[in-house]
């Protein structure tokens, strides 16, 4: 059922997706799906449950993306090879603990290689970047494990894909080379003709998964958020929904994943 609601001048069209709260009961799951299907001329959002959609949240990891962009263009990192030494503290998740480069640092979400990053670049740098990203609420303040954990920035799910559209067109006010690079380094699977580009994001009491479909005819961007009262345990639950609403939709290939 697709329900069309104006939220705003500033707001584009937005397909309201109630059908979409199937896949969400089947995972005995709260939360929130945005998708922008730009295969076609007249793309408008579709989205479960559009009051969450706008309502901003801790970005969490998925906050990696455009950090990893920041530090390149701070030239705190220089490439994707550079090494971040493990200073040998046991921490939380095995693959942590261990020497990462840019490109392993996203795939295991390693938290302490961009608390270096956030130390390095400084706040008030962050902001400027944030700033020129039109990135969430621009703040990169407060926050005791780093700012987009539990600090100030804040989010939403309809901005998350208004910042991967501009990525994946390379128009941010960067350098051309660092998003490309970015991209590169966020690819999760691909097929003959399609790339899967994607971040998840936990804060503990929610989760993200955030992306976008390459496709020959267009891409299609993706902003996932869901409550987790059972933690770790419903982490899987935020690609198993996004995964099956994006085939439902043939924007995605179904995998043996």
């Amino acid at each position: 059922m697709l329900v069309s609601t104006v939220h705003s001048a500033s707001t584009p069209v937005v397909h309201e997706r109630q059908d979409w709260k199937t896949f969400f009961d089947q995972h005995d799951a709260v939360g929130t799906l945005v998708v922008l299907d730009q295969r076609s001329a007249n793309a408008v959002f579709q989205v479960y449950n559009s009051k969450r959609a706008s309502t901003p949240y801790l970005p969490a990891s998925t906050y990696k993306i455009p950090h990893a962009l920041f530090a390149l263009e701070h030239g705190v990192v220089k490439d994707e090879f550079q090494v971040f030494k493990w200073d040998g503290k046991k921490r939380d998740f095995d693959v942590w603990n261990s020497d990462h480069n840019l490109r392993s640092s996203m795939r295991g979400s390693v938290v302490w290689v961009y608390q270096w990053m956030a130390q390095q670049i400084g706040e008030q740098a962050a902001k400027t970047y944030l700033e020129k990203a039109d990135y969430g609420n621009a703040d990169p303040s407060g926050g005791k494990d780093g700012y987009w954990l539990d600090g100030n920035i804040r989010i939403n799910a309809f901005e998350q894909i208004s910042f991967l559209q501009k990525l994946y067109a390379n128009s941010l006010p960067f350098r051309v080379e660092h998003q490309r690079l970015v991209k590169d380094i966020i690819v999760v699977e691909a097929g003959r003709d399609w790339i899967l580009r994607a971040k998840t994001g936990w804060e503990g009491s929610f989760g993200w998964w955030v992306g976008y479909v390459e496709w020959p005819n267009g891409p299609v961007f993706f902003a996932l958020n869901i409550d987790t009262p059972n933690r770790i345990g419903d982490l899987p639950k935020r690609e198993a929904i996004t995964r099956a609403v994006l085939q439902s939709m043939q924007a995605l290939p179904a995998t043996d994943r």
